[in-house]
Order: C-alpha cells, then sequence, then structure tokens
C-alpha cells in the first residue's frame, strides 16, 4: 500500500504544509530499509563529492546531530538498531555506525536510515545549506546548491521568492527545540532510479498512447521533517523518498479516490508549476490515463 498520498487532495501543491508530528515518527523505515540502505552506500563510496557535502566549521553541529539521532533510534525502532557504544548497530547485520575521523558525521549516520540528512545554519545571506548526505535528490544537485542560501536553492520553485520564502525564514528563525515538523510533496517521474540530480525530464514517448503514463511512470513522495539541534541552533533537515510504480495505483483500497485527487491535482497546476514538475508535455495524457482509474 502507497505510504503516503498528498495527491489525495488532502494537501496543496507548492504549499509549505508543516505539520507538528510525534518524535517518535521522526525516522520512517518501511519495506525497502535493506534496498535503500544497500544504495546509498554505493553512492558515498562511489561519488561522495556528489552526494557528501560538510562545512568544516559544522563538524561540532554533525556531532551533535549523530548524537541526538543515534540516542533516538534504538528506542523508536528497536527491531533495527542497537545501542553500540557512543553508537548505534543494525540488527540484521551487525553494522556499526561509530563516528570516526574519517568522514563527517552526517554521513555516518546518514549510512544506517533511509533518510538523507540536511543541515542549514544561518549567517549573514540568511540560512543556507551548510552540510548534507544527499543520495538520493529530486532533480537537484547537491554541489551546485551547497553553501547557497534558501533563496537561491528554491530560485526556480514558482511562488518561493515573496511572500513563501518570507514565510519559510520564519519559521526556520522560530522553531524551537524539541519541535518536530513534517511536510509531504510529490512528482512524477519515468524511472525508478533514486538518485535524480538531473531536471525532472520524462521520455516525450509517454505522453503517447493510451495507459502509457500509468505502465511506465513512477509516483515519487518526499517526506521532510525539521528539528532544531538545541545546542548549535542549527536546523536538521530529514528526507524520506517514497517512489512507487503508478500501475500499482489500481491495486491499492482507495485507488479512485487517489486517482481522482491526482488527476485533479495536475490539472490546478498552471504553466510554471507543470514546468518545475517536468509535466508539460505529460499532464494531459497522464490526467487521460487516471481517468481511466476512476
Amino acid at each position: 500500500m502507497f505510504r503516503y498520498t498528498p495527491y489525495d487532495g488532502s494537501k496543496r501543491p507548492f504549499s509549505i504544509g508543516l505539520e507538528p508530528v510525534p518524535q517518535e515518527r521522526w525516522f520512517d523505515p518501511d519495506e525497502r530499509f535493506a534496498e535503500q540502505l544497500a544504495r546509498k552506500r554505493e553512492l558515498m563510496d562511489a561519488m561522495a563529492d556528489v552526494v557528501i557535502h560538510s562545512e568544516p566549521e559544522t563538524l561540532a553541529a554533525q556531532a551533535e546531530a549523530f548524537g541526538l539521532v543515534a540516542a533516538h533510534l534504538p528506542v523508536a525502532h528497536p527491531d533495527l538498531y542497537r545501542a553500540e557504544g557512543g553508537g548505534i548497530a543494525l540488527q540484521a547485520d551487525g553494522t556499526v555506525c561509530h563516528m570516526t575521523p574519517d568522514e563527517p558525521p552526517l554521513q555516518t549516520i546518514s549510512r544506517a536510515v533511509q533518510e538523507d540528512l540536511v543541515l542549514m545554519r544561518k549567517g549573514e545571506g540568511g540560512w543556507r545549506l551548510a552540510a548534507a548526505s544527499l543520495c538520493f535528490p529530486s532533480s537537484w544537485s547537491l554541489v551546485a546548491k551547497a553553501s547557497k542560501p534558501m533563496a537561491e536553492i528554491h530560485e526556480h520553485v514558482p511562488g518561493y521568492a515573496g511572500r513563501m520564502g518570507q514565510t519559510i525564514d520564519r519559521i526556520f528563525d522560530n522553531l524551537k527545540p524539541g519541535q518536530l515538523v513534517a511536510r509531504l510533496n510529490w512528482s512524477v517521474y519515468d524511472s525508478p532510479e533514486l538518485h535524480h540530480s538531473r531536471p525532472k525530464q520524462m521520455s516525450p514517448q509517454m505522453a503517447e498512447g493510451e495507459g502509457a503514463m500509468l505502465a511506465g511512470a513512477f509516483i515519487r513522495v518526499e517526506r521532510q521533517t525539521l528539528s532544531r539541534l538545541p545546542e548549535s541552533g542549527d536546523l536538521l533537515f530529514t528526507i524520506k523518498i517514497h517512489h512507487d510504480p503508478l500501475r500499482l495505483l489500481a491495486a491499492q483500497p482507495r485507488a479512485r479516490e487517489l486517482a481522482a485527487g491526482l488527476a485533479e491535482q495536475l490539472g490546478s497546476l498552471d504553466e510554471a508549476q507543470l514546468r518545475y514538475k517536468g509535466l508539460m508535455l505529460h499532464r494531459d495524457q497522464l490526467v487521460r490515463d487516471l481517468g481511466s482509474l476512476v
């Protein structure tokens, strides 16, 4: 069953949509736990310069994040983790995650969770991306965004400049330690690959032929959480990817409702929003295909 469905009409596209969540739901392991951890390790080993960013001045804050996450996971998910000295071990295979001088602490703890981790720090230019372990980007490049302020990171997001950006800055400024908030967003891809650092661009052939989108597309949902580190005051983002074949939508218990909700949201997107989501050529065919489920 699809775990999150923000396209069902319960959320509005291109809205902030932050909601409080209980601390025990900070991380969100699922049936793809082992598969996604293996993929993250592959990417870190093969292209660390692409998926890891670490400003030297953030190492203490990264260590703080490591400690908080390592303390949380064995309590919240004892079936998957156990405490191991100052770190944690995976119950399945005994893999141990301890801080070492060999890699940034954020990278080390990211090896143990499906979520990507991003550390935001406030400076003269506002909140910037100061450190990250980002293996599963949704059409953006960590290399291009590293150490950039929020306004530059989101310069192509429709509606971000102005009120949305100002509201997000206030949320970042006012978030208190101990508060945990989360949001969801969705996009559509033509590949099951989790590492998408290039702009969204689906195959033109998928826009041709009845049923082509349902047969070959994937609905990708990001679950993001945001919290403040109590000692450094930096903000820690977690980003969890749920990537499901659209062809499985018909087998969901709420298939008609989900198809209708996604079709309605697609229909409401303006040209700038469609372009951002990479759906200029594909929206109409996808709506038609979803109509067959409704």
